[in-house]
């Protein structure tokens, strides 16, 4: 039926007299979608059960071990260790962004030699060369410049510890992608804004603090938020280097006991949890930096479930409205 008829019947129907609210109301069957859900509801019902009835997933060992000491511990240096390696990273990436927009060919090709560097080599290979950074140089010290004549001198192995390793490789080589990161955000904001703020005699600073960083931190964020996810997932890596992170925890418990995949629940559980407080973080920091851009905000969990309710609440008034009373046919 074409929309010239359809409009023909509603007019002919509106000349009648026809009550529209007694028409029957028939909905759109979606037989693909209803099927394709269907199975997936049987996979996750399917999955669900094998959790409670597959004693090999170890649920009393898992209980046993999610709060004990040895693992709170192991998860307080993975949360030091990105809080830590994240900040130098950020901090760092910072300075070699903006070197990479500078306008010195000296700071720009450092930058880039160091960015090209740390996203070559591979990260556990960088943890590997600064925990063993002794055997390359034995001793570091300060002196005269070009001579071996030390005035303050120590051993690398006791400065390098194995906590300073794993902050030097995950910092540096968060530097390296976070500066392309901010420089990215900062290519984004409309050169024309710049130059409207540099023609009103708006000193530089401001124009970075009140333009550029406002307008880049819309772009930023996600993406350095993803990096922060990826930096603390990144800290099982330093489990070669046996500091005493989550993972290496859970194999040191696991090695002992033999509850491998129990132990392994229990870090899967500990990295989720922190994954899911990040990714709340990184939706309340993006709607705060979308002021600027959206005319509404999107709304917060909170309030998407109260708008759901209110529509299920009017869904059901006008179902209650539209049935006639017990006895009375239309």
């Amino acid at each position: 039926m074409t929309a010239t008829q359809t409009s023909a019947r509603v007019r002919a129907a509106a000349t009648t007299g026809t009550d529209f609210g007694a028409l029957r109301v028939v909905r759109t069957k979606h037989w693909v979608r209803w099927t394709l859900s269907a199975i997936v509801i049987f996979i996750v019902a399917q999955l669900i059960w094998t959790l409670f009835t597959n004693t090999a997933y170890g649920w009393p060992v898992v209980a046993e071990y999610f709060f004990s000491p040895a693992v709170l511990r192991g998860l307080g240096m993975t949360l030091l260790l990105t809080v830590v390696a994240g900040s130098i990273g950020f901090l760092v990436g910072g300075a070699l962004a903006l070197m990479r927009l500078s306008k010195s060919p000296l700071l720009g090709s450092f930058a880039w030699a160091f960015i090209w560097f740390f996203r070559s080599v591979p990260l556990l290979v960088q943890i590997l060369i600064w925990f063993n950074l002794g055997y390359l140089y034995p001793t570091i010290g300060l002196g005269v410049p070009f001579t071996t004549d030390y005035f303050v001198e120590t051993q690398t192995v006791t400065l390098v510890s194995g906590f300073a390793a794993a902050v030097l490789g995950l910092s540096l080589n968060q530097a390296a992608y976070s500066a392309e990161i901010i420089r990215g955000g900062i290519l984004s904001v409309d050169q024309g804004q710049l130059e409207a703020a540099a023609a009103l005699g708006i000193p530089r600073r401001r124009r970075v603090t009140h333009i550029i960083l406002p307008q880049a931190a819309r772009s930023i964020i996600p993406n350095a938020f993803n990096e922060i996810i990826g930096l603390l997932k990144g800290t099982s890596i330093i489990s070669v280097i046996a500091l005493a992170e989550l993972f290496y925890v859970a194999q040191v418990i696991y090695n002992r006991n033999q509850q491998v995949i129990p132990m392994l629940i229990v870090t899967v559980l500990w990295y989720a949890i922190l994954t899911t407080a990040l990714s709340i973080a990184q939706f309340y920091i993006e709607r705060y930096y979308s002021r600027g851009a959206s005319r509404v905000l999107p709304r917060t969990p909170i309030q998407q479930a109260r708008a759901w309710l209110v529509r299920q609440w009017a869904r059901l008034d006008e179902t209650d409205a539209t049935t006639p009373p017990a006895g009375v046919t239309r």
